[in-house]
C-alpha cells in the first residue's frame, strides 16, 4: 500500500516540477533553484530522517538527477537517534535513512562533491515537540530545501558541460540527528576516492540569514582556501553580490572557517571543504548560530527547526522576494566557481 502511495505521490511531484531542466538555458539565473526550493519544501514537509516524506523527497530528487542524465541512486542506511521524554527517560529510535547520490565522471579520476542535506529536523525530546521544533509540518525552506534547490540548478546548468574532474552531487539524510548521512558517505568511500576528492562544497541554510558566507574547513590548506573561499568572495564582489567569511570573533571558530554542518565530517577527515551558508557570525555568541537581528518576526534571531517560521508563507511575508534573491545570488557565484574548479571545457 505504501509503495503504491509513494509511486502516485512521486508521479504527482514530478509532473509539477520536472519541466525545469528542459528550460535551463532560457531561465534566469536562480529561478530553477527558487522553484525547486519552494516545491520540495511544500510538497515534502516533515522530511525527518526515516519518514515517508523523506523517502518521497529522495525519490523525487533521484528522478530529477536521472532526467538530467546523471547516474543516480538512493543509498539507504540504518541508524538511530536518542529521544528524551519530559520526565528524563531516554530511548533509541531506529530509522532507515535515504540519501541520494548522482555523479558524472570527468576525464581524470579526481572529483568535486556538491552536497546539501535533504532531511528536516526530527524532534529529539518532548520539549522540542512542545516548542514546535521539527515534526510533520516543518517545511524546512531555509533548512534545507534552499540548499537542495541550488544543488539541482547547478546540476541542471552543468549537465552538458564537459569537465576535467568528475562532479558528484549528494543529498544527505541524517544531518539533523548528527551528520549521519555525511558519515555514511565518508565511510563508504575507498581510500582512492578520498584521495581523489579535491573539494566538498556544502550548501545549507541559504535564505534567512543576513549575509551570505563562504567558509573553509579548519584543516583545508591555505592554498585550497584561496582557490575556493577567497575566489568565491572575489566572484561575489565582481557580481555585486554581498558576501563575507567568518570574521573569527569567537576563538573556537577561527577566521574564515565554518562550523556545525555536514562539511565537518569531511573536514575532520582531512578533505578540503567549502561551506556556503547564510547567517550572521557577528551576532549572539558569534558562532554562526544567530542568523539575523532579533525582531518581531524572528524573536530569537533564527528560524532553525521552527515549523511556525521556516515555511514558505511566513518567509514570504517577512522576507519578501528573499527566496528568489538569495537563490539568484548563490547560483551566480557558485556556477562559475564550480566550472573553474572542475576545469570545464566551455
Amino acid at each position: 500500500m505504501f509503495s503504491a502511495m509513494r509511486h502516485s505521490l512521486t508521479s504527482l511531484a514530478l509532473s509539477i516540477c520536472c519541466t525545469l531542466p528542459a528550460v535551463a538555458n532560457t531561465t534566469p539565473m536562480g529561478k530553477i533553484a527558487s522553484q525547486q526550493t519552494r516545491h520540495i519544501a511544500t510538497v515534502f514537509p516533515g522530511r525527518m530522517t526515516g519518514s515517508p516524506s523523506e523517502m518521497l523527497a529522495a525519490d523525487y530528487i533521484k528522478q530529477q538527477f536521472s532526467q538530467l542524465g546523471y547516474q543516480s541512486d538512493i543509498r539507504r542506511f540504518n541508524t538511530r537517534y536518542l529521544y528524551t521524554t519530559k520526565d528524563g527517560h531516554q530511548s533509541w529510535h531506529n530509522v532507515s535513512a535515504s540519501s541520494v547520490i548522482a555523479a558524472r565522471e570527468g576525464i581524470e579520476p579526481q572529483q568535486i562533491i556538491i552536497m546539501a542535506h535533504l532531511d528536516t529536523y526530527s524532534p529529539l525530546s518532548d520539549n522540542d515537540v512542545n516548542n514546535n521544533l521539527g515534526g510533520l509540518t516543518l517545511q524546512g525552506v531555509d533548512d534545507n530545501a534552499s540548499g537542495l534547490g541550488v544543488m539541482l540548478e547547478l546540476a541542471t546548468r552543468l549537465k552538458d558541460i564537459p569537465t576535467r574532474y568528475g562532479i558528484r552531487f549528494i543529498a544527505t539524510s541524517g544531518e539533523e540527528i548528527g551528520k549521519l548521512g555525511a558519515e555514511d558517505v565518508l565511510k563508504r568511500m575507498s581510500a582512492s576516492e578520498k584521495k581523489n576528492t579535491l573539494l566538498v562544497i556544502n550548501l545549507d541554510n541559504l535564505i534567512v540569514g543576513d549575509k551570505l558566507y563562504f567558509n573553509s574547513g579548519k584543516s583545508t590548506p591555505t592554498t585550497v582556501s584561496k582557490l575556493t573561499r577567497d575566489r568565491a568572495l572575489k566572484l561575489a564582489r565582481q557580481l555585486n553580490v554581498k558576501a563575507a567569511t567568518n570574521p573569527g570573533l569567537n576563538a573556537k571558530y577561527p577566521k574564515g572557517t565554518g562550523c556545525c554542518n555536514d562539511a565537518d565530517v569531511f573536514d575532520e577527515a582531512g578533505i578540503p571543504v567549502l561551506s556556503v551558508e547564510a547567517t550572521n557570525w557577528s551576532l549572539g555568541k558569534k558562532d554562526g548560530y544567530q542568523q539575523r537581528a532579533k525582531s518581531k518576526a524572528f524573536p530569537d534571531g533564527t528560524s532553525w527547526h521552527n515549523g511556525l517560521i521556516d515555511n514558505q508563507q511566513y518567509l514570504d511575508k517577512w522576507l519578501p522576494t528573499r527566496i528568489e534573491k538569495r537563490s539568484h545570488d548563490v547560483v551566480r557565484v557558485m556556477l562559475p566557481l564550480v566550472k573553474e574548479l572542475a576545469k570545464a571545457k566551455q
